[in-house]
């Protein structure tokens, strides 16, 4: 897709590194660079392939690619609703503008995944969280060889407590762990991560990173943040017609619940839902919204 679409987006890929505190059946583990301190001893399992991009460099490519082929990005403009009638209308609502516009759409992919759920009306046993992340200040290339991070693999963990992270251009280094529900039924769009109990996740989650190893015992974060991202009961996604529309009619497609495997299903899914929307491609048999989705998976 990158290379069809011209986005350049730092995107480098020597592989990655699985991490874990036993060595998985059937793994052959290359030496470890890493040696961590958490719940027992991290250390390299597997690599596979994989690497890492910037992701705003990736998404304002992409956008750049869809306007020059005639597509209309309308920024900050909120859907408050969908007018359901023979040809649907989004209705959008600009900031605190009280006044309403509507977007007639022959088409319609909800791609929004853990955010708007009443929009895209997912039934229950869905469950929306922030996976957190932090940043940490520009760190020396000493500090990074000390760690085992020279080679600039990312990592993630094999098993639990989960961990990942990657090495950054600049040299500071990205850590993400942790989940963090909405304290009420307004969604993840009104979680405040500045509040007490995010906070305490985020200070609890620096304090474990500091523990890993006597490089980081006094590095310094820089940035918070969580991004949403939706688990589902039967851990599989949902692909599947709007419950308001009928399948035959098939203008309304449904995509989401990853749980955190978004970056390549997002892109995979997204491709054949444009497919199944234009009539050139069947809707997958696992991907049902309704409760019995979950013998599919």
């Amino acid at each position: 897709i990158l290379r069809h679409l011209d986005v350049q987006c730092d995107l480098s890929l020597p592989g990655a590194w699985e991490i874990a505190r036993a060595i998985p059946p059937g793994a052959a583990p290359p030496d470890s660079p890493i040696a961590w301190n958490d719940s027992g001893t991290l250390r390299v399992v597997r690599e596979i392939p994989g690497g890492t991009l910037d992701p705003g460099k990736l998404v304002s490519g992409l956008g750049r690619a869809a306007q020059s082929r005639g597509a209309i990005i309308f920024e900050n403009q909120a859907v408050e609703r969908v007018e359901w009638c023979e040809t649907p209308a989004l209705v959008l609502r600009a900031g605190s503008s009280r006044s309403e516009r509507k977007i007639k759409a022959g088409k319609i992919l909800f791609a929004t995944n853990a955010l708007s759920l009443e929009l895209s009306e997912f039934a229950a046993g869905m469950h929306p969280r922030l996976t957190l992340a932090a940043a940490t200040s520009p760190l020396a290339e000493e500090q990074i060889a000390s760690i085992g991070l020279a080679a600039r693999k990312p990592f993630y963990t094999a098993d639990f407590p989960y961990l990942w992270g990657r090495v950054r251009a600049d040299n500071s280094v990205i850590w993400g762990a942790g989940l963090l529900s909405s304290p009420d039924s307004e969604g993840l769009e009104r979680v405040d991560i500045r509040t007490d109990e995010p906070a305490r996740m985020f200070a609890a989650f620096e304090e474990r990173v500091r523990g890993l190893h006597p490089a980081l015992a006094q590095v310094e974060f820089t940035h918070r943040w969580g991004g949403p991202i939706l688990f589902r009961d039967s851990w599989t996604p949902v692909f599947d017609c709007h419950p308001r529309r009928k399948v035959a009619s098939r203008d309304a497609i449904v995509l989401g619940a990853y749980a955190g495997h978004g970056v390549a299903l997002s892109s995979y899914l997204g491709a054949w839902a444009a497919e199944a929307l234009l009539g050139r491609r069947e809707l997958p048999s696992w991907g049902a919204i309704g409760e019995s989705a979950g013998s599919h998976g």
